[in-house]
């Protein structure tokens, strides 16, 4: 789902996790990202100033729970979107189809990380952004 200018849908039409600039749809916390916008106005979801800074955080968290022993789709999956509020089996299954994985296979971080978010965003919602934008994201949290 790419937009040109001209094309792009009402802010009311796009999706959540699109709307918000936040791709895998972080809950918010105490936790001040770098990057979140000054207006926090979902009444769950972090919103983000860009897209690049919701990456940011996406990578941040995948790669804390990777560094964790957490090193498959379903491991990952099982942490990001818990079966208390989620299909999370159903999750599993299509972000690790997307990847072109099995469920319960190693992942390679960071060779994967790329494709593992927009996987993520695009379950969440949509991915209108070109992997320039995820990389971009993914630098950022590289040089925190």
């Amino acid at each position: 789902m790419s937009f040109a200018l001209a094309e792009v849908p009402p802010a009311a039409t796009l999706p959540r996790n699109v709307r918000n600039n936040n791709p895998g749809n972080v809950d918010r916390t105490s936790i001040r990202w770098q990057g979140m916008s000054a207006i926090q106005d979902d009444p769950r979801f972090i919103r983000f100033v860009a897209p690049q800074w919701g990456f940011r955080c996406m990578a941040r968290i995948l790669k804390g729970d990777y560094s964790e022993g957490c090193d498959t789709v379903h491991e990952l999956i099982d942490r990001w979107a818990p079966p208390v509020e989620n299909d999370t089996s159903a999750y599993v299954l299509d972000v690790a189809h997307r990847l072109g994985v099995g469920p319960d296979e190693h992942l390679d971080f960071p060779d994967q990380l790329l494709p593992l978010l927009k996987a993520i965003a695009l379950h969440e919602g949509g991915c209108p952004w070109d992997d320039s934008v995820i990389q971009l994201g993914i630098d950022l949290e590289a040089h925190a």
